[in-house]
């Protein structure tokens, strides 16, 4: 199995996100286009923060994450 992105933005929103998720025992890994580009030497725009989960945890995180994107 492999890894499937559930939230691309802001790095506020995808911290919230990731400690609801982290919360029910399932890892989350947060990929941010921000900082990379940043010690590279070039910027990025848009959506610059990705999470990231197991394939086989997106059954136990689509409800967190459908209840967050209607919070915000």
């Amino acid at each position: 199995m492999g890894l499937m992105k559930v939230f691309s933005g802001s790095e506020i929103l995808a911290l919230a996100l990731k400690e609801k998720i982290e919360a029910i025992n399932i890892d989350v890994l947060m990929k941010d286009n921000i900082q990379s580009g940043r010690l590279a030497g070039f910027g990025t725009s848009g959506s610059a923060v990705e999470l990231f989960v197991q394939e086989t945890d997106y059954g136990k995180v689509h409800p967190i994450i459908e209840e967050f994107r209607l919070s915000i």
